[in-house]
């Protein structure tokens, strides 16, 4: 009797756990890993423009290229979105990305974007609109290198993010106190290419000696230049993101405030680093 109990007890823990397997195959699918392509999203971002006059400033996309390292085909690069994406970079701040293209693509490194870009658009708060020269951006594609290459697995996902800093891609021609006084730009775009799958990020809060949250305060980080620049928001929150790991110094400053600089803040993969300021007035 105690056999046939003994018995009886496995044949129902067997049961439970073909059952459980059953589920867990319903679940998830039976779809299998194809080891030849792996999954690719490309975001972009911003450090916002440091000019109180500009409400709009958008870069028209319609074609993204990447380029693999070491192509089976002969041919290294690969289209991985022919849609066309109007981006106002004003609103990419602080964290904020856009999606570009989610797509398959083969397994191997990149270490390459290339950017198509066929308008550029600046609108100040007076609705005055200047329509930009694209340096080589519609015929041969804005050239952005990837830090560090990407390597794309079979059956994971690898993400790239494009980051425009806009206080050196855009250059005022006329005097920037006023909207009449505003002549047009210059556009040199300055943009740098991160392989967000070993990035880590940079938060915190600029507040005055009162505690008080000062917005529009510019914060950036250094390794013997500057890496990636932004300004706090209304609530004196700041975020950069998309930094590669590493030792880095932070700068926080604001009209009117003074620079206070903090040394060898660091960013680990993957993970986020708090590192809040406090300006004092001149």
């Amino acid at each position: 009797m105690k056999f046939q109990g003994r018995a009886q007890l496995i044949s129902l823990i067997l049961l439970i756990l073909s059952t459980f397997i059953y589920c867990s195959r319903e679940d998830y699918g039976t779809e299998t890993i194809n080891e030849t392509e792996g999954s690719f999203i490309l975001t972009i971002t911003d450090g916002p423009f440091p000019i109180s006059l500009v409400a709009e400033t958008n870069i028209t996309i319609d074609e993204i290229e990447i380029r693999n390292v070491d192509p089976n085909n002969g041919n290294p690069f690969i289209t991985v979105s022919t849609d066309t994406h109007t981006v106002n970079l004003i609103n990419l701040r602080n964290g904020v990305t856009q999606n570009l293209a989610t797509i398959k693509i083969p397994v191997g490194t990149y270490d390459l974007i290339r950017l198509y870009v066929a308008d550029a658009t600046i609108v100040l708060t007076d609705s005055q609109e200047f329509d930009l020269t694209i340096p080589s951006g519609a015929q041969t594609g804005i050239k952005v290198f990837i830090n560090p290459p990407i390597v794309v697995k079979g059956g994971l996902t690898s993400e790239v993010l494009i980051d425009f800093d806009l206080s050196k891609s855009f250059e005022v021609q006329g005097n920037p106190s006023t909207p009449a006084g505003i002549k047009g730009f210059h556009f040199k775009p300055v943009i740098r290419a991160v392989n967000n799958t070993t990035a880590g990020r940079i938060i915190g809060t600029v507040l005055d000696t009162a505690s008080v949250a000062l917005e529009n305060a510019q914060v950036w980080v250094e390794q013997d230049s500057v890496i990636s620049s932004t300004f706090s928001d209304v609530n004196g929150f700041y975020a950069l993101i998309g930094l590669t790991t590493g030792i880095y110094s932070a700068f926080a400053t604001k009209s009117g405030y003074d620079t206070v600089s903090v040394p060898n803040v660091e960013v680990v993969a993957g993970n986020q680093t708090v590192q809040d300021f406090t300006l004092t007035l001149q």
